[in-house]
């Protein structure tokens, strides 16, 4: 009788196969990864933008003579007046977040009806020169110019 070998050729092949899933498959796991975090970055970068930007154009969407004022009562707070109508945007740090509150400029600091900007442990506001500010928070500092007459208040 004739024995039957089998030919390690198909063991190879199987091998070879096996050897491409796995590193098809460590491919995929690790550019997911890689995508994850690349996207996550680009999350912070934007955030952090975010509240600087808000900030800026804030201030320039308000800029008139008189309208920008830092309060330091309670802490720093930006106040942005709204012409003559006797209210303003106030922009002030409460429990780790920035919010702005608009209301009348009589009323009393109130961070429940306040909307949050963003999150940030720090907000500072001083004036480097007549008419500049320097906003600084999380995300970094800012410098703006207020173009109105007067400058700031």
């Amino acid at each position: 009788m004739k024995s039957k070998t089998g030919s390690p050729l198909g063991l190879y092949m199987i091998g070879v196969a096996a050897l491409f899933l796995v590193g098809f498959f460590l491919l995929v796991v690790f550019g997911a990864q890689s995508y994850r975090d690349t996207v996550a970055g680009q999350r912070g970068n934007m955030d952090v933008r975010v509240l600087s930007s808000y900030l800026s154009t804030s201030v320039r969407a308000y800029d008139a003579a008189g309208g920008v004022r830092v309060l330091r009562e309670e802490g720093d707070e930006l106040r942005l007046a709204d012409g003559d109508t006797g209210y303003s945007l106030r922009i002030y740090l409460s429990n780790g977040a920035l919010v702005e509150q608009y209301c009348r400029d009589d009323a009393a600091r109130d961070p429940d009806s306040a909307q949050i900007i963003g999150a940030t442990e720090t907000f500072a506001v001083e004036e480097v020169g007549e008419d500049v500010l320097r906003l600084t928070t999380d995300a970094g500092e800012i410098l703006i110019r207020v173009r109105s007459e007067g400058g700031v208040s």
